[in-house]
């Protein structure tokens, strides 16, 4: 399997050419969790928080930060993103919300950072807009679970 390394022979970072690649479409699932106590999860799930609907800003945030994760991340290509996903489940019983994002684009290069970088900025939205309620709120497992498009074809992590 060929390595793409992102050093030059001063190594020095540098942007990976893609120049050559073939425009396919291209996928990608994160996913993050963040645990909270139960009144926590009560409150926001009722949306009665001091900041307002965490999961509505939550899932605007994840959005907006997948767009702008090539000015977060050095050497990110930036993408023509045609669509970005965020939700989220709630599980009392764990007291965890647990973000999928969903990231897609038609390119040479795929959605991952993109995914991830929503999975994140939505679990630190979450987090942000409770923790004055709840400062033991745990951020955990932000991870790719699946990717799709380009040569290595559909990449499943998770089930």
């Amino acid at each position: 399997m060929k390595q793409v390394v992102s050093l030059n022979s001063l190594e020095r970072a540098r942007m990976v050419d893609i120049s050559g690649k073939p425009d396919t479409e291209r996928q990608a699932v994160a996913k993050g969790i963040v645990k909270m106590q139960p009144a926590t999860l009560q409150s926001l799930r009722r949306g009665g928080l001091a900041k307002g609907d965490a999961l509505a800003v939550a899932q605007i945030a994840g959005v907006m930060a997948a767009k702008q994760t090539p000015h977060l991340i050095p050497l990110c290509h930036p993408l023509l993103l045609t669509s970005v996903r965020v939700e989220f489940q709630l599980d009392e019983g764990k007291g965890e919300v647990e973000i999928t994002a969903k990231a897609s684009v038609t390119g040479k290069t795929g959605a991952e950072m993109e995914a991830l970088t929503a999975t994140a900025i939505s679990a630190l939205t979450i987090y942000d807009m409770c923790k004055g309620i709840d400062p033991s709120m745990r951020i955990e497992a932000i991870r790719l679970v699946r990717k799709s498009g380009g040569q290595s074809g559909v990449v499943e992590l998770e089930h």
